[in-house]
Parts: structure tokens; C-alpha cells; sequence
């Protein structure tokens, strides 16, 4: 992460004459885990539409240019690349392949307004904390979907969820958990959970749901059975490394860190576009 940091520090471009932060698409493109330039632009171009999307001009975020570069013996070429704002790169990370780990931490570093990499380790935590809650609502989502063909309805599923909870926590049920914690009576608890619960929820409800596909699994008591174990199995291994998940603190609400998240990126628009006459510039 420390040399990720200080690689993309290292390219940063300031526009003549402000202090807007820029980058060249062919910088970023190696830094991000790419290496064939046709490839790259068609995350740039989805980038792009993200930002349209989003309600901002495209052109003031990605900038089209030809640049001279060396190619031996003091002769140079032209060749094209793009101007982009720190929004336009965010926007490229958060349309890459979330696979690579060079992407991961590219939607964070430009997420964020300053540089300090302090800042930067905060907001990843807050990241992966989004990303495990999207996670988990994903897997609920399916095991509803995937227990509904199977003979079970919406109360049934609630009931599984409940009990495996209780499994997870060694034996305090939901409702008691969310008092314990103080969430609101309207709000899912895992909302408040930390990290490491949400993906061990996650954990046990993505086994759940392979095992009731692989073992064809039907009725709630069956299902029951299979999610209480999975939830029992992932709580010895949290608490073999000393961690037990009823002792935890609560941390912030999802749903505001969502907002706050979604109001960052708005001042990020607002906050990053190129200078208008720099554009000119580049138009003539």
C-alpha cells in the first residue's frame, strides 16, 4: 500500500496556473494493473458515463491530448492520452476490475481530497466496512431468494436468519444483540456491526447457500439446521483467535457512512474540474 501511495504521488500533475490536481491516463494505466492501452480506455469510457451519470460534464473531467514522447535517438512521436481529475480516476478505479489489488486501493486514494496517507488508511477501513455490508446483503438477498423455491416464506427466512444469529453470538438472539448495541428497532443490525462480524455473517450465509444448492436442501427446519451449523463453525473460528462477536463494540451506521461517502464524492466533483481556460487550450 505504502509504495501504491507513493507511486500515484508520484505522477500527480498540477494544471498551469491553478492548483488543480490532474493525471495522465498512460501513467495511471500500469499503476492500475493494466498494460494494453485499448483495454484501459474501455474502463476510461465507462468512467466516462459514470460521470455523465452523475451529473457532471464529462469534458471537464477527461481531457483528450497529444502528447511528444522519446523514442530514440533524440526523436520523438505524438501520441494520445487523456487528461483526467482526481474525479475522473476515482471514477476509473471504481470501474475497473475490482479484482486487482492496484484498484482496490485506487478508489480509496482518490477518493479522498488530500494526500496524507493516514486519511487514506482511515477511509479504506471505512471502505471495506461498505463493501462487507454490500457483500452481505447480497448473500441474504440470495439465500431469500434460493430458500423461497425451496418451500420456505419470508417469515421462515427470518426465522433462519434469527437463529443462525443466535448461533453466531453464543446464543444471544437478534433482537437482543440490537438492544445490547442500541439499534434502532426499524434497523437491520448488522448495519452497526463492525467489519469482522459482517463478513463473518457473510462467511456463514455464502455456505449456507452453496450447501442448500449442493445438497438440495428443502423446508425451513432443514435449512435451519444447515445455517445454525455454518454459523456455529465460523463463531469457533472467531473465537479460537479471541475474538467473540457479542462482545464487540458497535460502530458507525451504514446507511450514514453511505451518506457520507455519497456527499464526499459530490464536493469531489465540484472541487476537481479543470481550469476552463486550460481546456480552451486544449481545444485550439
Amino acid at each position: 500500500m505504502i509504495q501504491l501511495y507513493s507511486q500515484l504521488d508520484g505522477i500527480v500533475q498540477i494544471a498551469q496556473g491553478a492548483k488543480v490536481e490532474f493525471w495522465y491516463a498512460r501513467d495511471l494505466l500500469e499503476l492500475l494493473g493494466y498494460t494494453d492501452w485499448r483495454n484501459f480506455l474501455k474502463v476510461v469510457d465507462k468512467a466516462r458515463d459514470s460521470c455523465v451519470n452523475a451529473g457532471a460534464k464529462a469534458e471537464n473531467h477527461f481531457v483528450d491530448v497529444n502528447k511528444m514522447v522519446p523514442i530514440g535517438s533524440g526523436a520523438e512521436r505524438s501520441i494520445e492520452d487523456i487528461m483526467l481529475t482526481r474525479y475522473a480516476c476515482y471514477l476509473i478505479a471504481q470501474n475497473g476490475d475490482p479484482r486487482k489489488d492496484q484498484i482496490a486501493f485506487a478508489q480509496t486514494y482518490f477518493a479522498v481530497q488530500t494526500r496524507k496517507q493516514e486519511i487514506i488508511e482511515e477511509r479504506i477501513r471505512l471502505q471495506e466496512r461498505l463493501q462487507a455490508g454490500q457483500k452481505l446483503r447480497e448473500s441474504e438477498t440470495e439465500l431469500s431468494k434460493n430458500i423461497y423455491e425451496r418451500g420456505v416464506d419470508d417469515q421462515g427466512f427470518g426465522r433462519i436468519r434469527s437463529k443462525g444469529d443466535a448461533a453466531l453470538f453464543g446464543g444471544t438472539a437478534t433482537q437482543a444483540m440490537k438492544n445490547r448495541l442500541g439499534v434502532p428497532e426499524n434497523r437491520p443490525l448488522a448495519d452497526f456491526l463492525p467489519t469482522v462480524t459482517i463478513a463473518a455473517k457473510n462467511l456463514a450465509t455464502e455456505i449456507t447457500n452453496y450447501n442448500v444448492e449442493q445438497h438440495d436442501l428443502n423446508g425451513e427446519w432443514a435449512i435451519t439446521d444447515e445455517h445454525v451449523l455454518n454459523n456455529k463453525s465460523v463463531r469457533s473460528m472467531l473465537v479460537d483467535r479471541g475474538i467473540k462477536p457479542e462482545e464487540l463494540p458497535p460502530e458507525e451506521d451504514l446507511k450514514k457512512l453511505e451518506r457520507r461517502v455519497k456527499s464526499d464524492e459530490k464536493k469531489m466533483i465540484k472541487g476537481t474540474e479543470l481550469p476552463k481556460r486550460l481546456l480552451d487550450s486544449n481545444k485550439e
